[in-house]
């Protein structure tokens, strides 16, 4: 449908919101992508783990939700870089209180769980359907990489997870992965944005970023003149300033759209 002002949109059924787009908009030419939230999750085995040390009892269905909803802490008003520690805490605090820890445990719980988010390594559970959702957007056109705050082992990772990889291979192909630990820099800084832009060999305004920390990924997309996107696949980021999408798939939907010059279904 089109909008009078001349967005045209798309309402994604399980979340019930809607995506748009200006209908003068032009496709990108590369879409950037973040890691975390968005291709893995922590790993469930690791985390369970931690809540049963802290004898806590949490069913698996219930943590990638509670990724998503500890998320929304990190609200694009925030200052990550000059307050991490206490944005951080906050996030951790709503993650185990959405994992169903009664409050008399969470301080307990919070001990545990703060050790293992400490290792990059934890984020090794793929997210379902983001490697056809990416690879959706590679048949949609559109160049496609890695921007992400790890180790310097995030490619390493997404190739033996088979999402993705750099050049040919079992995942989906893709230009370059920009990794924190690799490069020195971590979003917001526009820099580690700017060094996969320059890597694609293009300007900042033919390129679109999907992440899921608002104070991270748009803030810092948005500083380096990058068009973000947020991905929120439980419809919860409800008076956002910035563009959502449940999923990657949803994202090539509206790519293909603009492509062709028409509004999405």
């Amino acid at each position: 449908m089109t909008w009078p002002d001349g967005t045209f949109c798309t309402r994604n059924a399980a979340s019930g919101y809607v995506l748009g787009m200006t209908s003068t908009s032009d496709p990108p030419a590369a879409v950037l992508l973040d890691a975390g939230g968005v291709f893995v999750l922590p790993d469930p085995e690791r985390i369970l783990g931690a809540f049963t040390r802290a004898e806590c009892s949490v069913g698996r269905e219930v943590l990638a939700d509670a990724h998503y909803r500890a998320a929304v802490r990190f609200g694009t008003h925030l200052d990550v870089e000059a307050n991490w520690a206490e944005t951080w805490l906050d996030y951790l605090q709503t993650y185990v209180a959405e994992c169903g820890v009664p409050q008399d445990r969470r301080d307990e719980a919070h001990r545990h769980i703060d050790s293992e988010f400490a290792d990059a390594a934890l984020w090794v559970e793929p997210v379902p359907g983001s490697r056809e959702g990416l690879q959706a957007l590679a048949d949609a056109g559109v160049r496609l990489g890695i921007v992400s705050n790890a180790d310097g082992m995030m490619a390493w990772r997404l190739a033996q997870l088979e999402l993705c990889q750099v050049g040919p291979g079992i995942g989906v192909d893709i230009e370059c992965v920009v990794d924190s630990g690799a490069v020195g820099v971590m979003k917001p800084d526009p820099r580690i944005f700017e060094a996969a832009v320059d890597l694609l060999g293009l300007n900042v305004d033919q390129v679109w970023y999907v992440g899921d920390m608002p104070a991270i990924d748009v803030v810092g997309a948005r500083r380096a003149g990058i068009r973000p996107f947020l991905m929120d696949p439980l419809g919860l980021h409800l008076d956002a300033s910035y563009e959502r999408i449940p999923s990657l798939a949803a994202l090539a939907e509206l790519i293909a759209a603009a492509s062709h010059g028409r509004p999405s279904a």
